[in-house]
C-alpha cells in the first residue's frame, strides 16, 4: 500500500494549493483519511480528516475556513484545498489514513486515531 501526495509547492501570502493525496494497493481499506503537517522543528500536526463514511470533515482550529478537505471513498483519494495561506502554514504535508475496522470515528478521535499508512509528504511554502 502507497499514499502518494502531490500539489505542494511556493506561493505567496494569501495565495492558495490545493493537495492531492491517492491510496493505491490492493488491499487498502480505511475508515478515514487526513492531513498532518510539520514545520522545521516543530512536531507533527493534525490538520484535517474526513470521515468516508459520510463525508463529514474536521479541522484544526488554525485552518477553520481558510482550507477544505475532500475526497472520492471508491478512489481512496483525499484532497486538501489551502486558501488565504500564511507563512505559519508552511511545512511538509502529509497523507495518513488509519486501517479500516469499522469504527466510527468523530473529530476528536480522528485527531488522535493511530494513522497506520503514511505518505512521504509535500512541501508548502509560503512566503510572506
Amino acid at each position: 500500500v502507497q499514499l502518494v501526495e502531490s500539489g505542494g509547492g511556493l506561493v505567496q501570502a494569501g495565495g492558495s494549493l490545493r493537495l492531492s493525496c491517492a491510496a493505491s494497493g490492493r488491499t487498502f481499506r480505511t475508515d478515514a483519511m487526513a492531513w498532518f503537517r510539520q514545520a522545521p522543528g516543530e512536531e507533527r500536526e493534525f490538520v484535517a480528516a474526513i470521515r468516508w463514511s459520510d463525508g463529514t470533515p474536521y479541522y484544526v482550529d488554525s485552518v477553520k475556513g481558510r482550507f477544505t478537505i475532500s475526497g472520492d471513498s471508491a478512489k481512496n483519494t483525499v484532497y486538501l484545498q489551502m486558501n488565504n495561506l500564511k507563512s505559519e502554514d508552511t511545512a511538509v504535508y502529509y497523507c495518513a489514513a488509519p486501517y479500516y475496522s469499522g469504527r466510527y470515528y468523530n473529530g476528536p478521535t480522528l485527531r488522535n486515531a493511530k494513522y497506520d499508512y503514511w505518505g512521504l509528504g509535500t512541501q508548502v511554502t509560503v512566503s510572506s
